[in-house]
């Protein structure tokens, strides 16, 4: 029943009706949330401001390590915090730190590293890909005795939205005993695009209305867990033939014909209250009139997220080393893109002092005010604080 009450309620809010409460007295309360967040921000230097808009892989605190691929990392496996991430971290104190496959070898060793990272300066948030399915880092170690789930689409095609709940419970239970904060879950795509080779069973059904409870259920689950969840990849990523990882990838279909199907899904993740949106690589020249990458959008990210779908919270870049960026920009150049076209974390850009430093000297040249920045920081800090 309780699942049922949330699907309606965002279905409720998603179609426009207000929700009223019974006015009361707070002469008599202290100071708010947001007293706590002005308070905190005054007392932060720029660095520690543009630190916080950063989520990164913890082999981007060491500048002495090179890689290319994928197949780099695996080889290089860090798996430790070293007095050089340190050195690095002291300097540019990074936001969040996010862990994949290579970076966890079994329980002993994640306890370890975990206590190790948050211990570094900026008290970084944790972050993984824990989807349910193939996108599962710790589920697909075989050093964890963790529930495994064969996809979101096998999910999906049982059609009872409490498969979702207990799938981002039970997901969320074991991350935030590992120590996590943040799941970079539920996939939101709809899958109507056969020739996808990059979303596929990841997605819970090519049916939005299937989708939606589904994506709500999860995130449910992962909250009550103690997890943050993040809906991905907006402004939907099911429609698309290319990989973004390794490419451009654009999908071809126009504003409405969007309404009527991605944006259901991410209408009710908004709704149901979720904390934080990754965006897409993909371009929407239909949309856009341009091949512009959703991510560095100020039309898809303020004027249609922002602005007509009336999201307020936390808006993530997919990691800025995938290929359908790192093709056209240089890292600099996305970095200040994506945060002038409202982003309020940059997730995982190939240089990071690179991009932390085109962030400083775009405050100090006028590129955007300080204040920009405080309006992302500001967001984060509540993120921080529930």
């Amino acid at each position: 029943m309780k699942k049922i009450i949330l699907w309606v309620s965002a279905l409720i809010l998603t179609s426009g009706f207000m929700l009223t409460s019974c006015s009361k007295d707070d002469s008599n309360t202290g100071p708010g949330p947001e007293d706590e967040i002005e308070e905190q921000l005054k007392k932060m230097t720029l660095r520690e401001k543009v630190g916080q808009m950063f989520y990164m892989r913890p082999e981007a605190l060491d500048t002495s390590i090179h890689w290319k691929s994928a197949d780099d990392l695996i080889k290089i496996s860090t798996q430790e915090v070293t007095d050089k991430m340190k050195a690095l971290n002291a300097k540019y104190p990074v936001g969040g730190i996010i862990l994949y496959a290579w970076n966890i070898k079994d329980e002993p060793q994640l306890a370890k590293f975990v206590k190790q990272l948050k211990a570094l300066n900026g008290s970084p948030l944790l972050c993984i890909d824990e989807e349910g399915g193939r996108i599962s880092r710790i589920a697909n170690n075989v050093n964890f005795n963790v529930k495994k789930y064969e996809s979101t689409a096998a999910i999906g095609a049982t059609g009872d939205p409490a498969n979702a709940y207990e799938c981002g419970h039970t997901i969320g239970t074991y991350l935030k005993g590992y120590g996590f904060d943040i799941d970079f879950a539920p996939v939101a795509d709809v899958n109507t695009n056969p020739e996808n080779i990059v979303i596929g069973n990841r997605a819970y059904s090519d049916d939005p209305a299937v989708a939606a409870p589904m994506v709500t259920n999860f995130l449910e689950g992962l909250q009550d867990a103690g997890v943050t969840g993040c809906v991905k990849h907006f402004p939907g990523h099911g429609d698309t033939k290319a990989d973004t990882h390794f490419g451009y990838a654009q999908t071809m279909k126009t504003w409405s014909e969007m309404l009527g199907c991605e944006m259901i899904t991410f209408k009710a993740g908004i709704a149901w209250g979720c904390q934080m949106i990754m965006t897409a690589h993909i371009g929407t020249p239909n949309v856009t009139g341009t091949e512009v990458p959703s991510t560095m959008s100020p039309l898809i990210l303020q004027d249609k997220l922002r602005g007509e779908l009336g999201y307020e919270n936390i808006i993530i870049t997919d990691a800025m080393e995938m290929g359908a960026i790192t093709q056209q920009y240089s890292c600099a150049d996305a970095t200040i893109g994506s945060i002038t076209a409202g982003v309020d974390i940059v997730l995982g850009p190939q240089n990071y002092v690179e991009a932390f430093e085109a962030v400083i000297n775009a405050v100090e040249r006028g590129t955007f005010s300080e204040e920009r920045i405080n309006q992302s920081v500001r967001r984060i800090l509540k993120l921080k604080m529930k």
